[in-house]
């Protein structure tokens, strides 16, 4: 009897480096190799200095590896010129920050559809129903109108969340994304963005410090002086 074929990766990289050169050479991330598969989420954990930001810099393509393969959607991302690495980042990435950096002069509407916008008043015309529909389903139906000082921290960051998603990326990358939150709206985001994420099927990587909300993911990798120190299956969150 015959059976399906795991899909492929989503992303790999393969034997990643990154080097700072200047008056004093850094390495900031020497061999890191892993994959992820779609509708994987995957949590990065490592103390301050451990090259957790670099890493986000490299898998946003915000930056370049010095070393190494890292390949998004079976296509070599590692040294995309800016334009395309602008329009793949626009395209196949989704992005939420501890921040949730709303535009303070628009709406929660406009601002979940500022994404689409930027890909033209077409797109966000077409795609205006679906946000509509992921604010309502974040809890946020009756406040579309209200704008970000309007809004409580963990009421921007769902709206953080869904702008993420507005363009239908492949991959969602999270940096703390519940860092600037209380435990209560923390737990409350972290499961939305778990759970919007995994409805629609992104594959998701969270940079964390916080070891429980870690521990919710599929897998943890954990950063050490800018090496994989440990790549394993969670094992998920602790019963009270």
């Amino acid at each position: 009897m015959s059976t399906s074929a795991p899909p492929s990766p989503l992303l790999v990289l393969d034997a990643v480096g990154k080097v700072y050169t200047g008056e004093i050479e850094t390495r900031a991330l020497a061999d890191v190799s892993f994959a992820v598969s779609p509708g994987e989420f995957l949590a990065i954990v490592g103390s301050s200095g451990s090259g957790k930001t670099t890493l986000l810099n490299l898998l946003g393509l915000l930056d370049t590896p010095s070393e190494g393969r890292l390949v998004l959607d079976g296509q070599d991302a590692s040294r995309l010129e800016p334009d395309e690495a602008a329009r793949v980042r626009r395209e196949r990435l989704g992005f939420i920050f501890q921040f949730h950096y709303l535009l303070p002069e628009f709406s929660a509407l406009e601002n979940a559809l500022m994404p689409c916008r930027v890909a033209g008043n077409d797109r966000a015309e077409r795609e205006e129903p679906r946000m509509r529909a992921l604010l309502d389903r974040v809890g946020l139906g009756d406040k579309l109108a209200k704008r970000p000082h309007q809004l409580s921290g963990g009421e921007q960051q769902r709206v953080a969340i869904v702008r993420a998603l507005a363009n239908d990326p492949l991959l969602v990358l999270a940096d703390e994304p519940t860092g600037n939150l209380d435990s209560r709206n923390a737990d409350e985001v972290f499961a939305l963005l778990q759970a919007l994420t995994r409805e629609a099927g992104k594959a998701v990587i969270m940079v964390t410090h916080d070891h429980e909300l870690a521990e919710r993911a599929d897998r943890i990798i954990t950063l050490k002086d800018g090496r994989v120190a440990s790549d394993v299956r969670s094992p998920g969150p602790k019963a009270d």
